[in-house]
């Protein structure tokens, strides 16, 4: 097994991101290419698998396996809580892999894989309770207690987007909390204080705009309490951050440690993950060479 490598893929809101790793975690070519989410699941996943066999060609060695991190909860038949991309729920991830790259292949939330990352190799390694939190295009979080990736009774551990807010009705099918503070969200909604569509306009017009600033703020005090009490309810002595939002961490994080730390009863270290942008792809990559050793 450890004469070859494995490929890492990783679907995000806007890009797929590949990787051929050794059994040393090193990356031996990678790749990145756009989605195009609006045009549906099947021809993202036809491209990736294109780039794939592409990639593969590059590396010296023999490919052992996959490991696929992607939004929602990926079953084998179908995914479920993943309305970004149209199609999405219908895919058979784990078949169209194994198909196409004739090697297994194992698949897994992206925010858990981020999760695994953190706990095999960054800051969460040897914390003993911890919570790895993402926020970008949606919001998530995930639960490792002595290295192992809480996924709950049906996968949907840590599904903090579709918390209820206070005052808003209670949705049926909804992602309240994303759909109000999510990377995606606070784009379109920043439209209104000059924002261009998308949530990294925001923060960099919130540098010198106090409205931009004010919504920001406004957005960013409403996550920090769904995240303390998260932190209360779960007890970690440290989170992890890591997504797009992550990037103006010089404004993101103090909100939330100034509100994690006055809430919490022992309030947790609040640092940016190791991984903060490529988290799910590394943990991709872990999730593979997991997948084999267990076979």
């Amino acid at each position: 097994m450890t004469d070859g490598f494995v490929l890492a893929v990783d679907f995000g809101g806007t890009k797929a991101g590949l990787a051929a790793v050794d059994p040393a975690g090193t990356v031996l070519a990678d790749v990145r290419l756009p989605i195009h989410a609006d045009r549906g699941a099947e021809q993202a996943v036809a491209r990736t698998l294109d780039a794939a066999r592409a990639l593969i060609t590059r590396v010296d060695g023999t490919l052992l396996g996959s490991g696929v991190a992607g939004p929602g909860i990926v079953l084998p038949d179908r995914v479920l809580l993943a309305p970004n991309v149209p199609g999405w729920s219908r895919l058979r991830l784990q078949e169209m892999f194994e198909t196409a790259l004739d090697v297994p292949a194992t698949c897994a939330n992206d925010v858990k894989a981020a999760a695994l990352a953190e706990a095999r190799w960054g800051h969460l390694h040897g914390v003993s309770t911890g919570m790895h939190v993402n926020l970008g295009t949606g919001l998530a979080l995930a639960v490792v207690v002595d290295g192992t990736v809480l996924t709950g009774a049906h996968g949907a551990a840590g599904e903090i987007g579709y918390n209820l807010r206070l005052g808003s009705d209670t949705p049926q099918g909804g992602a309240p909390l994303e759909e109000q503070v999510g990377g995606r969200a606070l784009g379109v909604r920043g439209r209104a204080v000059g924002g261009s569509g998308d949530a990294e306009s925001v923060f960099a017009l919130a540098r010198t705009d106090s409205a931009a600033r004010s919504f920001l703020d406004e957005a960013l005090d409403e996550l920090a309490v769904h995240l303390a009490n998260a932190a209360m309810l779960v007890d970690p002595a440290r989170i992890t951050v890591g997504g797009g939002m992550v990037r103006s961490a010089e404004v993101v994080l103090p909100v939330l440690k100034a509100v994690v730390d006055h809430a919490v009863p022992f309030p947790p270290e609040l640092v940016t993950a190791r991984f903060a942008q490529d988290g799910p792809l590394v943990g991709a990559a872990a999730l593979a060479w997991d997948g084999l050793r267990a076979r």
